[in-house]
């Protein structure tokens, strides 16, 4: 949530995602806290559930309904060991018609959109074929939109961090699923570092993901508004965004809500600047010593 807020003094049109949220942790682990969202600011927000249980999903998917969330995505594409004894995740690529089977019953219990979030492929099933088939599976539901990591996921022997950069990138497996799946609504993700790349991409698929570089340098969003969009350019002060997040983080904390967990969202908003190095150094004394009132001006002055 804080770092949704972060984005949003940055973008405001671009869709924001949840981190995956499991069904286990909905249902049975009082987890609601991880759901709330500003509604004042964070439209349009999807929120993204992990689980292969259908009346499960069915039930979160209610819950995610009556909280305001404007779609719901099926993560098919985390390879975590906890997320394989989960039997949820990328090794649900081998079973799309379950797969097929939850997305229609959250659709038959929600108005809210349902999406799909996936690999390209998954252990030895790396070649398109394997993927053209998934998706036509999953095409025979109302489902319109697909997120695609153009990445298969090694679900033995790589780790969820060499999952996201070690296999290689083939954007043209999908690039060719937007050809072959016309009416789906193609969203490229994996890789992608900038705004310019990702105009790359949109000339062959429908939408973009910016996933680990956005986090790590969140101003790289500062033109999709206008880019992407094609919304009035907007002058972005990276003083005044810091300066007002921070007055965010100030009140959270008021909350109860310690700066160890807002603070950290503002890493990279001086990534490659001067004094980017001074910076996260007082970043990381502030969220120690929980002294943000006197340390403000000293941060605002070095971004």
């Amino acid at each position: 949530m804080h770092d949704r807020y972060l984005f949003r003094l940055i973008t405001k049109h671009s869709i924001l995602y949840t981190e995956m949220v499991t069904t286990g942790a909905i249902i049975h682990g009082n987890c609601l806290e991880q759901l709330k969202f500003d509604s004042s600011i964070e439209h349009p927000v999807a929120v993204q559930l992990g689980g292969s249980d259908p009346d499960d999903l069915v039930a979160c998917a209610k819950i995610c309904d009556s909280l305001g969330y404007d779609e719901i995505n099926l993560n098919v594409g985390c390879p975590s060991e906890r997320v394989q004894k989960g039997a949820f995740g990328a090794c649900l690529m081998k079973e799309p018609g379950l797969v097929s089977e939850c997305i229609s019953a959250m659709q038959e219990s929600t108005k809210i959109p349902v999406t799909v979030k996936c690999r390209i492929g998954v252990d030895e099933h790396d070649d398109y074929h394997f993927l053209q088939k998934f998706t036509a599976q999953l095409a025979d539901t109302n489902i319109s939109t697909l997120i695609v990591h153009a990445r298969v996921a090694i679900l033995k022997g790589l780790s969820p961090r060499q999952n996201r950069t070690v296999p290689p990138l083939k954007y043209e497996h999908v690039y060719a699923l937007k050809k072959d799946f016309p009416r789906l609504e193609i969203v490229i993700n994996g890789g992608i570092q900038s705004v310019d790349e990702s105009l790359e991409h949109l000339d062959r698929v429908d939408g973009v993901m910016l996933g680990r570089a956005a986090y790590d340098n969140p101003m790289i969003t500062a033109e999709v508004d206008e880019k992407i969009f094609g919304y009035e350019s907007q002058t972005h002060d990276r003083k005044k965004i810091l300066r007002d997040y921070l007055g965010y983080s100030m009140e959270k904390y008021e909350e109860g809500i310690p700066y160890s967990r807002t603070l950290k969202h503002v890493f990279g908003i001086n990534k490659g600047m001067p004094h980017a190095r001074h910076y996260r150094k007082l970043i990381l004394d502030t969220m120690q010593k929980e002294n943000l009132s006197s340390n403000i001006e000293d941060l605002v002055s070095l971004v």
